[in-house]
C-alpha cells in the first residue's frame, strides 16, 4: 500500500478543510439546530455552499452528479468534512443517505436510481433506512431476529412491523424497509428492502426519540408499518436478498463512520493541545505537565493509528476484497480510540470542556453512540472470534 496521497486526492482534501473551517464552522452555533438535529432549511443553504464550491457528494456516483471517489478517496475527505460537526451535512455525506446512496447504485434498477438515487445523490432529498426493530426482542445487533413482515399479494406486497432508533423521518423523502418475506403460498422467503414513500397511509411515525446525540437531521424516532401497501416494483434488489444487500451499506458505512468521527475527534484534539499550551497551572504550561502531556501523546497515537486502520480497511475493499474483518476491526477500534481522544480533550480543558464554549461538549455527546451505530463492539468482536476460531492459526 502506498501511503503517499496521488495529488488530486491532496488538493481535493485542502479544498475539503479550507471550506469547512471557513464557511461550516460559524454555522455551529446556528439557532437552527434542534433537541432532534439540525433543521431542513439549514441543511440546504449548507449544500447549495458546498455545491458552489463543487465539493457536493464526494461518495456518489458521477453519473448522478457526484466525484465518484474511490473508498480510500472517500476516507481522506470525510475525514476532512468531519473537522466541523456539520461538515457531513454540507458535502452530503452524513448517514443514512450516504450508506443508501452506495446501496442503490450497487443494488437498484435504472428505473428506480432516477426516482431514489438521483434526489439524495443531489442533496435536495433524504431517504431512511428501517431495519432496527423495537427493544422487545426484535432484530437489533441480531438481524436474524426481524420480525416486520412482507405479505405478497396479487398487487405487491402488504408489510406490518414496527421499527426502533429510524433516523431522519420527518422531513424525508423516502424510506427503505427491511422485512421477511412472505409469499402466497405462506413460504418465508427470507428478508428483502422494499422502497416506502413517506406519504403512504401505511406507515406512521409513532414518537420520536430523546437521544444524547443531536447530529442527524430529523433525528431518531420509532415507526410503525400497518398493512403497508407497496407494488412488486418497491422490491430493492432481489426478494429474500436483504441481508446480503445489508452488508453491501454496512461495511463500507462502518468506514464512513469513522472516518466522519476521526475528523471530530481531531478538531477535539486540536483544541486540547491549543488550550494545554497556553494555560498555566502551577508555574508551567499545562502541556509541560507530564500528566496532561501523556494525554496528548495517547490522544496523538490514538488518532494515528485510527486512520491507518481506516485506511487500510478502505484500500482491501478497493481491491474487490469484502474485508469483514477488517471493517469490523476498524469500526471497534475507530469507535473506541475517537472516544478516549474526545475524553481526554474534555479532560484537559477541565471545566472548559464540560460546557458550550467549545465544540468538544457536543461532539462528546454525539460519539458515545458511535459503539453501538452499525453494530455494537461486542458484536464484531464476537463475529471475529468464530471467524478466527474457524479459520485456525496462521502459518508462519
Amino acid at each position: 500500500m502506498d501511503f503517499e496521497l496521488p495529488a488530486e486526492l491532496a488538493e481535493l482534501r485542502t479544498r475539503v478543510r479550507s471550506f469547512v473551517r471557513d464557511r461550516i464552522v460559524p454555522f455551529e452555533n446556528d439557532p437552527r439546530q434542534t433537541p432532534h438535529g439540525p433543521t431542513d432549511e439549514l441543511r440546504l443553504e449548507m449544500v447549495a455552499l458546498s455545491r458552489a464550491e463543487g465539493l457536493l457528494s464526494p461518495h456518489a456516483p458521477l453519473a448522478y452528479g457526484g466525484m465518484g471517489l474511490d473508498h480510500r478517496g472517500i476516507a481522506v475527505v470525510f475525514e476532512a468534512a468531519g473537522w466541523s460537526t456539520l461538515g457531513a451535512l454540507a458535502l452530503n455525506i452524513q448517514a443514512p443517505d450516504e450508506g443508501n446512496c452506495h446501496m442503490l447504485d450497487v443494488c437498484a434498477t435504472e428505473a428506480q436510481k432516477q426516482r431514489y438515487l438521483a434526489p439524495i445523490a443531489t442533496g435536495e432529498g433524504r431517504s431512511v433506512f428501517s431495519m432496527t426493530e423495537t427493544t422487545e426482542d426484535g432484530a437489533g445487533a441480531d438481524p436474524s431476529l426481524l420480525r416486520a413482515t412482507a405479505q405478497e399479494t396479487a398487487d405487491g406486497y402488504v408489510i406490518n412491523g414496527r421499527k426502533y432508533m429510524i433516523s431522519g423521518v420527518p422531513g424525508a423523502t423516502y424510506n427503505i424497509v427491511m422485512a421477511r418475506t412472505i409469499d402466497r403460498t405462506g413460504k418465508d422467503l427470507g428478508a428483502s428492502m422494499f422502497f416506502v414513500e413517506m406519504d403512504n397511509p401505511g406507515f406512521r411515525l409513532e414518537r420520536m426519540l430523546d437521544t444524547i446525540d443531536t447530529n442527524s437531521p430529523g433525528g431518531h424516532a420509532e415507526v410503525n408499518y400497518v398493512d403497508c401497501k407497496v407494488a412488486h416494483d418497491a422490491v430493492l434488489g432481489q426478494v429474500g436478498a436483504g441481508f446480503r444487500q445489508a452488508q453491501i451499506r454496512l461495511g463500507p458505512a462502518r468506514l464512513t463512520h469513522c472516518a466522519r468521527w476521526l475528523g471530530h475527534a481531531a478538531r477535539c484534539h486540536a483544541i486540547a493541545v491549543e488550550h494545554a499550551g497556553k494555560r498555566h497551572s502551577f508555574g508551567k504550561t499545562l502541556g509541560e505537565h507530564q500528566g496532561v502531556g501523556f494525554m496528548l501523546a495517547d490522544s496523538e497515537m490514538d488518532l494515528h493509528l485510527s486512520r491507518l486502520t481506516l485506511w487500510h480497511a478502505a484500500w482491501k475493499l478497493d481491491q474487490g476484497d469484502h474485508a469483514r474483518n477488517e471493517t469490523s476491526m476498524s469500526k471497534v477500534f475507530c469507535s473506541e480510540a475517537l472516544g478516549r481522544v474526545v475524553d481526554r480533550s474534555l479532560q484537559i480543558l477541565g471545566s472548559i470542556g464540560i460546557t458550550r464554549d467549545t465544540v468538544i461538549e457536543r461532539i462528546y455527546r454525539d460519539i458515545r453512540p458511535f459503539r453501538i451505530y452499525d453494530g455494537p463492539s461486542e458484536v464484531h468482536r464476537h463475529a471475529l472470534a468464530r471467524r478466527i476460531v474457524a479459520r485456525g492459526p496462521i502459518a508462519d
